[in-house]
């Protein structure tokens, strides 16, 4: 005898598909649209984050990132999985926002230091702490914030969503609304400088 089919139900979303999710939030499913947030939240803060070096500005605008695509949900057609269009709607909001305060980021090694815990990327670089550890790679992360910084915004959002959050180049193209080719040429570009940066950080006194 056939065992029946399990059908999901509605009102535990987090049993649910990405698909199955975005249909049930686009009918008002608050719950739905809060298991997709839920799903998605860190990679998007941590992207935000890497593009501002500010977890304050990050917050801010991985929450207005939400609020809007949630106000956009019905626009969704589905030409592209939700979180690649979120992703979209994540960058552009950075982009637009680092445009108009380009003059005023700065990172704080106090900051460093006070949010380090709640920083998974930097929770994985001090996972075996020494005191000499810890202090170098504070000053190296500090280093390579500030090397993120000096890229131009399309070259640093490459930069982040292929080699921090691991995406393909297919994706980031989709995202970043360009082809594969100009992808790669900015990649290429951006390590290069990157790369001149550190190499000079890190030569000997």
């Amino acid at each position: 005898m056939t065992e029946p089919v399990a059908i999901p139900d509605a009102n535990e979303p987090a049993g649910l598909l990405e698909g199955d999710l975005v249909r049930h939030a686009r009918r008002g499913d608050l719950a739905a649209y809060d298991e997709l947030v839920r799903r998605y939240q860190e990679r998007i803060y941590a992207t935000i984050y890497h593009m501002t070096a500010n977890h304050d500005d990050a917050n801010d605008l991985a929450q207005e990132s939400f609020i809007k695509a949630y106000q956009a949900l019905k626009t969704f057609k589905g030409g592209s999985s939700f979180y690649t269009w979120l992703y979209r709607i994540a960058v552009n909001k950075t982009i637009n926002f680092i445009k108009q305060r380009k003059n005023k980021y700065h990172l704080s090694l106090n900051d460093l230091d006070i949010n380090a815990e709640n920083d998974p990327d930097l929770v994985a670089l001090v996972s075996h702490k020494t005191p000499s550890r810890d202090a170098g790679l504070s000053e190296l992360q500090k280093k390579l914030n500030e090397s993120l910084l000096k890229l131009s915004e399309p070259h640093r959002m490459v930069v982040i969503l292929h080699d921090i959050q691991g995406m393909s180049h297919e994706e980031i193209a989709e995202i970043a609304g360009c082809n594969v080719g100009t992808v790669r040429s900015r990649l290429f570009y951006a390590r290069q400088q990157l790369q001149g940066d550190l190499a000079e950080y890190m030569k000997p006194a």
